[in-house]
């Protein structure tokens, strides 16, 4: 049984700079040896409605989202109003005195107001920088984690950038520390340090794993991240990667591929999917193996591109007309796919015959702690 258990939440509007604040602390905690998983929630629009973030870590295996939290981040009034309520005895909310006013809060929730203003310089930006800074002071965590993850997330940005940052991230570890009370408890340290990854990470790495050497997709929500990973990879792997006018082209430059001997392998969700039927039809006919991940979300129809589901299993038990071999396969987390990828190459290899993967969208874009040790790039290639 887990000894300590713990759950953070993070809210805001879409553009506050939310899933970058919860990939930086997913990582130190990973890094600190912790299991987690995390999710974020989000509407489909790129600035304004509601976001809201949860980190769940525990020093044993973690396996759902629970339904409690312990760090509660809200960026803005609406996130406050909505989500309070989860917080119960024991938990504290983290949120700018001058920004954000909380509500009848449960008996003996620590209500953390912070002058954001002074403690980020007037810097809107970083309000999330000190938020953190407090979060890990809270949890009885060094500062020094969060130090070095930011000095490798702003490189880019420059020195200046870098020190700014970490001035506001020592402030609001400081202030936390002299006007807070910390957890009874401490964020322990696990056996050794461990990554994290996306189920969109993990199908791609399981692709390159398997040998292919040629992937085509047109971006569609939830499946972009394995395009994303496949084009910043593609040069280092040898793999062509190829941006497509719609999934029609995409299925069939695949065919293409494959006929050829190459193994190739594409993505998209159940709208994309829809087009790709015909093309999938003739894979059968001319029996050439090809693998195309289906990451589920909201339908019918184009449906909602940041909703989860779980409908498709109909549609790729019958996409083309008549009867042919296919094989279908539904890994169940980030790990499994990752496994799954190159074992379904092998078998569409013997069998001569289409791959379907059924994902979704929450552990396509869940992020996950993983051992690196369990990814095995070395895996079987049975042709």
């Amino acid at each position: 049984m887990n000894n300590i258990d713990f759950a953070v939440g993070i809210g805001g509007e879409n553009g506050q700079g939310i899933a970058s604040t919860g990939n930086i602390l997913a990582l130190i905690l990973a890094r600190r040896g912790l299991h987690l998983n995390a999710y974020n929630a989000y509407q489909s629009i790129i600035r304004g409605g509601h976001t809201f973030l949860t980190i769940r870590a525990s020093d044993g295996p973690v396996r759902n989202m629970g339904d409690k939290i312990d760090v509660f981040i809200p960026l803005n009034q609406d996130t406050m109003d909505r989500h309070l309520y989860l917080l119960k005895s024991g938990a504290c909310a983290i949120y700018d005195k001058d920004k954000v006013t909380p509500g009848k809060a449960a008996d003996g929730v620590q209500l953390c107001a912070m002058p954001m203003k002074e403690l980020t310089k007037g810097n809107k930006l970083a309000v999330n920088t000190a938020a953190l800074g407090a979060t890990l002071q809270l949890l009885g965590i060094e500062s020094e984690p969060l130090e070095t993850v930011i000095a490798r997330q702003f490189k880019k940005k420059g020195d200046a950038i870098i020190a700014e940052n970490l001035a506001i991230a020592r402030a609001g570890y400081d202030y936390a520390a002299q006007n807070f009370t910390a957890f009874s408890w401490k964020a322990p340290r696990g056996a050794k340090p461990l990554g994290i990854i996306t189920g969109n990470q993990a199908s791609a790495m399981g692709g390159a794993a398997a040998g292919v050497k040629f992937y085509a997709a047109y971006p569609m929500s939830p499946s972009t991240g394995v395009l994303m990973w496949m084009a910043a990879h593609a040069r280092d792997l040898g793999i062509m990667v190829r941006q497509v006018e719609d999934e029609i082209g995409v299925m069939n430059m695949v065919i293409g591929a494959a006929h050829t001997g190459c193994r190739a392998m594409c993505a998209t969700s159940g709208g994309g999917f829809a087009l790709m039927t015909e093309a999938v039809g003739m894979a059968g006919m001319i029996e050439t193996p090809i693998v195309c991940i289906d990451v589920q979300r909201a339908g019918p129809a184009t449906g909602v591109p940041t909703k989860t589901e779980q409908g498709d299993l109909w549609q790729v038990l019958g996409a083309g007309q008549g009867d042919y071999p296919r094989i279908v396969v539904a890994p169940t987390n980030q790990l499994d796919l990752f496994h799954t990828i190159p074992e379904l190459f092998n078998l569409c290899d013997k069998y001569q015959c289409p791959g379907l993967v059924l994902s979704d969208l929450l552990i396509s874009e869940g992020t996950t702690s993983i051992d690196p040790d369990d990814l095995d790039f070395q895996v079987k290639i049975d042709r």
